[in-house]
């Protein structure tokens, strides 16, 4: 058993089938060498024939497959990555985001500001496994995803997988899945006849996952040319290491904890980064019950937590772009805000090489936008020189906000640059690095809400941790009903009040 995994709890879950630990660990059966996920519908086995791992990686390495009928590699990740802050955390979200795939273990130490060995020997400590293990799992999954839901050809899928060679993605197939990549296929349910580059697939969460709420939120922030919400689909473009996709985002039709995506990529490569980042942005991988114990056992939330359960903190894909539209968004409308980010896009932004639908544009990056000349945008001058002086410093480093950041470092990185206060480095961690305890200081629409409830700043600086974006997240659907799928409560404002824009606050 891997560090920090207590034998009796997991035991105790998997022997109740608890969904709700499924992706926190990973069971593996020694008579029968194979590794489940918590709530795998067979006979539980006994304790003594069970070792308990908390990644997939690790119980590939220690010799088991993946369980062929409760599939633990389409289970959500562990909200342990998302929430922790150390270098082990920021590891896995970097391996996850395909950084190993991109420039091997040697960019991944050089990212973390560690040696090859030193990181190694961390994660091994604690996971069982390296980082090279750690990426292999991943594209093993990559791998049954394109195996599965298209008809390229076998060496097609090892490459765009991530695999070096074919005999790799073979023997790797084999050894996860107890199947040659064929025999995967002929058993894959049938679909409708596939489109090069396309793929539809199932995006788990755990439940309770309100995802027409999720995606509401990220409609009503949706800009012309790079985003489109018809009201059901959330639609954007992805800018993706090896070229631009569009995603397609809806509830799951069956009804449950879960997003159906829609993929168009340029390449088949970046499935795996697509798939983190989308996952990232619906906050699939949080644990609902872990943050509603916390915030439902507040006199303050209480009602607003059992009004809608499970409520998640919607992120951006692409944390230096949420920073420069948070930068946009200052001191306007939320009307405003859209506006004055379509236009960017249009000036600075990459075009697609054809439309798709009413998108046209991926965001601009960092070095692209830090040399655009942005007077004919409608800023002012001194909202430009702050665009600019973000750009240059994402540019060029001194301000890093990728899945591996430092969180509390990128903070006072994003705090020295002009222009740029508490507020705007609050929202930058909150919704672009996925920092689950942030405060909005000075946010007007938190302060509407916490004197509606009779409450205090200083509730949310001691109470509502380590959950404290989620408390924002309460706050803000009851100043601004809008955002909301789920009934008012009796704590609510009054209907006929005006709600207040979310994203303006100063600096």
């Amino acid at each position: 058993m891997t560090p920090l995994l207590d034998a009796e709890r997991c035991y105790r879950a998997v022997a109740s089938r608890d969904a709700r630990f499924d992706g926190w660990f990973f069971t593996a059966v020694a008579t029968t060498g194979i590794y489940c996920r918590p709530s795998c519908p067979a006979r539980t086995p006994l304790p003594h024939n069970v070792t308990f791992f908390s990644t997939a990686a690790a119980a590939q390495g220690a010799g088991y497959r993946a369980c062929r009928r409760c599939r633990p590699d389409a289970v959500p990740g562990s909200p342990e990555w998302d929430s922790r802050a150390d270098v082990v955390a920021r590891a896995v979200r970097l391996i996850g985001d395909g950084e190993v795939e991109r420039s091997g273990v040697p960019g991944l130490a050089a990212r973390l500001g560690y040696s090859e060995r030193q990181l190694h020997r961390l994660l091994v400590g604690e996971l069982g496994v390296g980082p090279l293990a750690l990426a292999r799992a991943q594209r093993a999954q990559t791998a049954r995803l394109l195996i599965e839901t298209t008809d390229l050809p076998m060496a097609d899928v090892a490459f765009a997988a991530g695999f070096a060679s074919i005999r790799q993605f073979n023997d790797t197939v084999r050894e996860v899945f107890a199947a040659t990549p064929t025999e995967l296929r002929q058993t894959a349910p049938a679909g409708p006849p596939g489109v090069p580059g396309r793929l539809t697939l199932r995006l788990a969460a755990r439940a309770p996952y309100e995802a027409a709420e999720v995606l509401l939120f990220l409609g009503v922030h949706a800009v012309p040319g790079l985003e489109e919400w018809d009201g059901t689909t959330f639609s954007r473009v992805l800018d993706l290491p090896h070229g631009p996709g569009v995603v397609h985002l809806s509830p799951a039709p069956d009804g449950g904890p879960a997003v159906a995506a829609r993929l168009d990529l340029s390449a088949l490569r970046d499935l795996g980064t697509a798939v983190a980042r989308c996952r990232r942005m619906l906050d699939l991988d949080a644990d609902p019950t872990a943050v509603d114990g916390v915030l439902g056992a507040d006199c303050a939330l209480a009602g607003l937590v059992a009004a809608a359960p499970g409520r998640r903190v919607p992120a951006s894909p692409d944390a230096d772009e949420l920073a420069v539209r948070a930068v946009l968004g200052q001191q306007v409308s939320l009307a405003g805000a859209r506006t004055l980010t379509a236009r960017v896009l249009q000036a600075t932004g990459t075009p697609l090489p054809e439309p798709v639908g009413t998108l046209t544009h991926a965001f601009p990056r960092p070095a692209a936008l830090a040399d655009a000349d942005l007077t004919a945008v409608g800023l002012t001058g001194a909202r430009r020189r702050t665009v600019l002086a973000l750009a240059a410093a994402l540019a060029s480093g001194a301000v890093t906000l990728d899945p591996g950041a430092d969180r509390e470092e990128a903070g006072r990185a994003l705090r020295a640059v002009p222009g740029i206060g508490p507020w705007t480095a609050a929202l930058v961690a909150m919704r672009g690095l996925g920092d689950p305890d942030v405060w909005l200081p000075g946010d007007l629409a938190l302060r509407r809400s916490l004197a509606a409830l009779g409450s205090s700043d200083t509730d949310a600086a001691t109470r509502w941790r380590p959950w404290r974006s989620y408390a924002v997240m309460h706050l803000w659907a009851l100043a601004v009903p809008m955002l909301s799928t789920r009934p008012t409560t009796p704590t609510r404002p009054a209907a006929h009040a005006r709600p207040l824009p979310l994203d303006r606050s100063a600096s």
